[in-house]
């Protein structure tokens, strides 16, 4: 199949299996599409995936991009042949013992976590979880670092550094703050009363802090915060242009969460969804697991004039070729940080919430 040569658009994908159909394809050759997420149905194994992710590539340029939800914890996609990553939780737990050391270990295992995903030819893993732990909401749990804005804001900053060696960049989640809620998104519509006074005080530093650290992209939550907007913050104008772009002064690619899921409804079809997720100033919208659904946005999607999409979207890019992240986690300098970061072991309850098992 010859290589397409057009603009990346503003529709991410997702594909069924372990290499891509003809209808795949055609559908990642569509000018609205401008990158794929995959699963962990997509792994097999380290050598499946690079031919995948090549597949991929070769279909256009510039090329798509490669994402994937790659957290550590229960959020990891690709299991054999990756270093098995600590919920950030335990990162945290370091922190209140020595805090030097814990932002130590954050660098090391964002570098260790690029760099894998690099060498398999993924450009972006949707990461650091930016919420706070307020004990409420099961599905973010020992996802989020620690219940205080300063430590998230410090062990995220040390992971984006990771993050940065290991030739990726970083994306903050779920803006304004997702911990604060005992539903989960992916089902319901969850609602956040506290007023943005108080959301400045507390959830929304972190995302401040790295913002002005640079990070690179966020991803706003499907909860809605009434005292601020009756929109959830993803189609909200008030939070992705006013408060996000507007007061943290944030350049970088604003991507909708998963258009299939529950707090994404009230928006309407999936096309008024992703229509209105990009009104309200997305640059890019996820439709996960419904390739019906994909098709519909597809066809019937109008996109907004975008002037700032291509040069955002480039900045997503993977850096480095990816060769030489080959070379780089085979040598012995990496493996022995490999070796670090999985030596911060699972606790008992590191898999324990609910299952995320194919969301954000």
């Amino acid at each position: 199949m010859q290589t397409l040569h057009a603009p990346r658009g503003p529709v991410m994908v997702d594909v069924a299996g372990f290499s891509l159909t003809d209808e795949e394809k055609s559908r990642l050759s569509h000018p609205l599409v401008g990158g794929v997420i995959l699963f962990r149905r997509n792994f097999e194994n380290i050598e499946q995936l690079k031919a995948l992710t090549a597949e991929i590539r070769a279909l256009r340029s510039p090329h798509l991009l490669i994402a994937v939800d790659h957290e550590g914890g229960r959020v990891q996609r690709f299991l054999e042949g990756f270093t098995r990553l600590p919920p950030m939780s335990v990162l945290g737990a370091l922190w209140d013992q020595a805090p030097d050391r814990a932002c130590e270990e954050a660098r090391q295992v964002g570098q260790v976590l690029a760099a894998e995903l690099r060498a398999c030819g993924v450009d972006l893993s949707f990461t650091p979880v930016l919420d706070l732990d307020w004990g409420r909401c099961a599905v973010i749990g020992n996802r989020a670092f620690h219940r205080q804005p300063e430590v998230v804001s410090a062990l995220a900053e040390a992971l984006q550094q990771g993050l940065a060696e290991g030739g990726m960049a970083t994306c903050g989640k779920h803006f304004p703050g997702h911990g604060h809620v005992a539903g989960d998104s992916h089902f319901v519509m969850p609602e956040d009363s506290r007023s943005l006074a108080q959301l400045e005080a507390d959830d929304l530093l972190p995302f401040a802090r790295l913002v002005a650290r640079g990070l690179a992209s966020v991803m706003p939550a499907h909860v809605v915060y009434p005292a601020v907007d009756s929109r959830p913050a993803g189609f909200s104008p008030i939070w992705l242009q006013d408060i996000l772009r507007g007061k943290l002064g944030f350049d970088g690619v604003i991507f909708s969460d998963d258009l299939g899921m529950e707090g994404a409804a009230g928006a309407g079809g999936f096309v008024q969804r992703a229509e209105a997720a990009l009104a309200a100033g997305c640059d890019m919208v996820l439709v996960c697991n419904k390739p019906e659904r994909a098709d519909e946005v597809l066809a019937g999607l109008q996109a907004p004039a975008q002037p700032e999409l291509a040069r955002r979207l480039e900045n997503m890019a993977g850096k480095g070729e990816q060769v030489d992240w080959e070379a780089r986690v085979r040598s012995q300098s990496f493996v022995a940080m490999q070796q670090r970061v999985a030596a911060l072991g699972l606790p008992k309850d590191a898999l324990a919430g609910p299952a995320v098992g194919e969301a954000h």
